[in-house]
C-alpha cells in the first residue's frame, strides 16, 4: 500500500483546507519544492499534487509550477485541479507527471471521460469526493445528485490508473479514518483505490493495510503530516510491510 503525501497548492503557497471549505485555510509554507523534496527524501514512492485555485477557477493556475516539482523528483507525480480539457491532460502528460486527476469533467462527461481513458490508458485517475452518498463537484462548492457507489459501478469497464475516494466531510479535519463508505466503494469497484480525508493516525494505517488485499493502492495523507501528528517514516513502514 501506498502512503502518498498531498501539496495543495493556493496562491503559489502549501495550503490545507478545512472540509474543503476555500475560506478556511492554512498555509504551512511558500516552497512546494521544498515540501516534494521532504517527502521524497522519507521515502514516499509518490506525490499527489492539486491545484486549489484550478479546481475553484475550472482551468489549470500552478501548472508551471507543478511541472517544476515534478522535473525535480525521482518518483511519480499525480496532479489534479482545474483539469478539464484534453489540452491540459496533455499538457502535464508530455511534461513528466505520471497521472493526472478527473474530477468534475469526469463526472459530468462520461463519454468524454470514457474517450480520454481510450487515448490515454492508465493515466487517468477519476477522483470521486463524497459528501454523505452523493458526489461534489467544481472544487467541491457543488453537491449532485448522483449516487458515489453507481458511479463507481459506472467506471469498472475503463481503463483507469486508479481511483480516489475522498470524504469530503473528514478531509482536512484529522479526526481519523471513516471505514464503512471506503469498504463499500472496494466491494462494487474493480480499480485500484486509494483514500483521502481524516487520516491522522498510526491505526488508521493499520486500518487501511488490512484492506490492501480488497484493493486498496495507497491513502492520501495531508494535514496530519504537516501539523505532526502522523510520521511519514512510521506510515511508510507499515504500509510497507508484506
Amino acid at each position: 500500500m501506498l502512503i502518498i503525501p498531498a501539496i495543495d497548492l493556493k496562491n503559489y503557497k502549501v495550503v490545507r483546507l478545512f472540509q474543503g471549505k476555500y475560506d478556511q485555510v492554512k498555509v504551512y509554507g511558500g516552497d512546494p519544492k521544498k515540501y516534494a523534496l521532504f517527502f521524497e527524501k522519507q521515502g514516499a514512492k509518490r506525490i499527489h499534487i492539486v491545484d486549489l485555485d484550478g479546481a475553484k477557477e475550472g482551468k489549470p493556475i500552478h501548472k508551471d509550477l507543478i511541472v517544476e516539482i515534478a522535473k525535480i523528483l525521482h518518483v511519480p507525480v499525480q496532479v489534479g485541479g482545474g483539469i478539464r480539457d484534453e489540452d491540459t491532460i496533455y499538457f502535464y502528460l508530455k511534461n513528466g507527471i505520471s497521472q493526472v486527476i478527473l474530477g468534475t469533467k469526469a463526472i459530468l462527461s462520461f463519454d468524454w471521460l470514457k474517450e480520454i481513458t481510450e487515448k490515454y490508458p492508465y493515466q487517468i485517475i477519476v477522483s470521486i469526493d463524497v459528501k454523505g452518498n452523493k458526489v461534489a463537484i467544481s472544487g467541491w462548492l457543488e453537491v449532485s445528485e448522483i449516487d458515489y457507489l453507481e458511479f463507481f459501478k459506472k467506471l469498472n469497464d475503463l481503463k483507469l490508473f486508479a481511483i480516489i475516494l475522498t470524504l469530503i466531510e473528514r478531509d482536512g479535519t484529522q479526526q481519523g479514518l471513516e471505514l464503512e463508505r471506503l469498504e463499500k466503494a472496494l466491494d462494487v469497484s474493480t480499480h485500484p483505490l486509494i483514500i483521502a480525508g481524516g487520516i491522522s493516525t498510526i491505526e488508521d494505517i493499520k486500518n487501511l493495510k488490512n484492506l490492501e488485499k480488497k484493493g486498496l493502492f495507497g491513502a492520501i495523507i495531508g494535514r496530519a503530516l504537516y501539523e505532526g501528528s502522523l510520521d511519514l517514516k512510521d506510515a511508510l513502514k507499515i504500509a510497507d510491510e508484506p
